[in-house]
């Protein structure tokens, strides 16, 4: 943001930055410009290899911009989203080949045309960022020659498939729409990156894994004949289930933070690179530099001494504690009352008392958000997190109770009948009232040291999620095109079946697929699909679908269900493992060396470049 004399650029919460000019003169504005892109290069952690003249650095910054981004984003989503479409589609109420109607499929010319207008803005987004970075850039990014060929590939297959009139079946582009997805992160490069380098020792780990299978693949036969051979069963649980696959985990976790963190130190190089480059960029003129820490907006000043007697009571730190006690007292209330009434039916239950406490807990509520309004002023009000979360929940018990019951029960209650219905029975009223205040007993979080600190790894965990499951989308698309290809029909209703197949393959057994009823988990769309890898992923009688596919098709495809169950099951649960343990002991050292106040107020370098350092 430029102002006459005075430009300011944001540094992210905590810090800002102020660059003081003097005049304009020659090319100032250039220096400026340069400054803040660097120092936007250093916030997001990006190279400053680029070009930096002004129309350049006017391009750069609309490329970065919000706008384009989310466009980029939402482009990539829907090129995505063509496989539901596309034929095989996906849109039936059901995926059972008993019931599922024919499905509608597109014209042709439908999912090509969207697909072509993705395939233009990706050589747009490839253009541009070629142009900025120049050619000597370009020859070193692999990523970005990988870019210019999954867009050639897709292009050249789209043209089959119209010369095809829409009748290809076997659309490699398929394969090379997550790609897109994955260039366009870097944090999922590096990711990816690491799941790379950790996989020579996750073979190493597996392989023992296999041969102790094959050893003790004669446990079952040997068992029916000796008991004694149960001793094969008792050493391969522990040795397989107890030693190996924990060593596994081991292995992903220590070579997954090692690598991460060296990757993670180039992106913070970055960071530095941006922001002495600003600094050089501004210092050879002659400005200054000056970072300071985000306050909070000045209290307002009153004359009248009550004012300002209860500015001070209710701007100090012992109202929070106070409220925090009343929330509990509140929460008490409610659960003594719904012990009282557990055994009474709905008819029975008279809740007016339950509704005069909430009444009197909210006129509370209602006074302390009033009070602390007056204290810090309706900006510095509004600069505390908690301070908006429990403002917003004492308006809404405030609304509902003004517009609620006022409406359906009048005042004052001439005719009182607990069952009585009006917009909704007193009984449903005072359960949302309940969940209303439980949700906001919540604000006692931040000020427990190990709940706060077990709430803030969750909410970081989502954070940081995001290019695990990027690549899990990734992973996900990949199979499930592959199992179309090769599973697609395979499996079909008794009511579709000739009599040969129903000799040889419908068997009935019990714990079958068959027996089981699991027609709609099939890959005779892209949809279904997916539900059936998410089964096996989740180890839910993935067996049954392997032996199903089997029977249907060949025992080679045993190799599709073991990979796809050491991709998901095996590897990814053990890299999200990993994730959890180098999250929580980032944040149980952090918690160790300093209070409570100090995570709250560092809790914005809690990234994933930050997270390892």
């Amino acid at each position: 943001q430029t102002h006459a004399h005075r430009p300011t650029v944001g540094l992210g919460y905590g810090t800002c930055l102020i660059i003081s000019l003097s005049s304009y003169p020659g090319d100032e504005d250039l220096y400026l410009q340069q400054a803040v892109v660097f120092i936007e290069d250093a916030i997001q952690y990006r190279s400053i290899n680029h070009r930096v003249d002004a129309n350049s650095l006017r391009l750069y910054r609309w490329y970065y911009s919000r706008i384009w981004q989310w466009g980029l984003g939402l482009t990539i989503a829907v090129v995505l989203m063509l496989a539901f479409i596309e034929r095989p589609s996906s849109f039936s109420y059901t995926s059972d080949p008993r019931f599922r109607p024919p499905p509608w499929e597109p014209p042709c010319g439908l999912t090509e045309g969207i697909e072509i207008v993705c395939l233009i803005i990706f050589a747009i987004d490839l253009t541009t960022k070629s142009y900025l970075i120049g050619w000597d850039e370009f020859r070193k990014c692999k990523w970005l020659i990988a870019y210019i060929l999954a867009i050639s590939a897709s292009v050249i297959d789209w043209t089959l498939t119209l010369s095809m009139y829409c009748d290809q079946n076997l659309r490699v582009r398929r394969l090379i729409r997550p790609f897109f997805l994955l260039q366009n992160s870097s944090l999922m490069k590096k990711t990816l990156k690491c799941i790379k380098r950790t996989l020579p020792e996750i073979a190493s780990c597996l392989l023992h894994l296999n041969l102790s299978s094959c050893f003790f693949t004669v446990m079952i036969p040997a068992y029916s004949l000796n008991r004694g051979y149960s001793i094969f069963f008792i050493l391969f649980s522990w040795f397989g289930t107890y030693f190996l696959m924990n060593l596994l985990t081991a292995i992903i976790y220590n070579q997954f933070r090692g690598y991460l963190l060296m990757s993670v130190q180039a992106s913070i190089l970055r960071r530095r690179l941006g922001v002495r480059a600003a600094f050089e960029v501004m210092s050879c003129q002659g400005r200054v530099f000056i970072v300071s820490p985000l306050q909070h907006p000045p209290k307002p000043e009153y004359n009248s001494p009550l004012l300002q007697r209860l500015q001070l009571v209710f701007s100090h730190y012992y109202v929070v504690i106070v409220g925090n006690a009343v929330a509990l007292a509140n929460v008490m209330c409610i659960c003594t009352i719904l012990v009282l009434d557990s055994e009474k039916s709905i008819a029975e239950r008279d809740d007016y008392y339950m509704e005069v406490i909430n009444c009197f807990f909210i006129l509370y509520y209602l006074m302390e958000m009033s009070l602390k309004i007056l204290a810090f002023g309706w900006r510095g009000y509004l600069s505390y997190r908690n301070n908006i979360f429990d403002g917003l929940l004492t308006v809404c018990l405030l609304v509902r109770y003004s517009i609620t019951i006022f409406a359906t029960y009048r005042l004052p209650f001439p005719k009182w009948n607990p069952a009585s219905r009006g917009l909704m029975s007193l009984w449903e009223m005072v359960r949302l009232v309940n969940m209303l205040i439980v949700v906001r007993f919540l604000r006692i979080i931040p000020d427990i040291k190990l709940m706060a600190l077990v709430a803030s790894t969750l909410v970081d965990l989502v954070k940081n999620l995001r290019a695990f499951a990027g690549i899990l989308v990734v992973v996900f698309y990949v199979f499930a095109v592959l199992g179309i290809w090769l599973f697609q029909g395979a499996i079909t209703a008794p009511g579709q079946m000739s009599m040969e197949t129903i000799t040889n393959n419908f068997t009935m057994e019990c714990g079958s697929y068959e027996q089981l009823g699991y027609w709609p988990n099939n890959f005779d769309d892209f949809a279904s699909s997916l539900v059936l890898l998410y089964n096996i992923m989740v180890v839910n009688n993935w067996q049954v679908f392997m032996d199903a596919y089997t029977r249907y098709t060949t025992e080679w495809s045993k190799v599709y269900f073991v990979s796809w169950w050491l991709t998901s099951s095996v590897m990814w649960v053990n890299l999200f493992v990993a994730l959890i343990l180098e999250n929580f002991i980032y944040k149980w050292d952090r918690s160790v060396m300093c209070s409570v106040a100090d995570v709250e107020r560092t809790g914005y370098e809690t990234t994933v470049q930050l997270m390892f350092r």
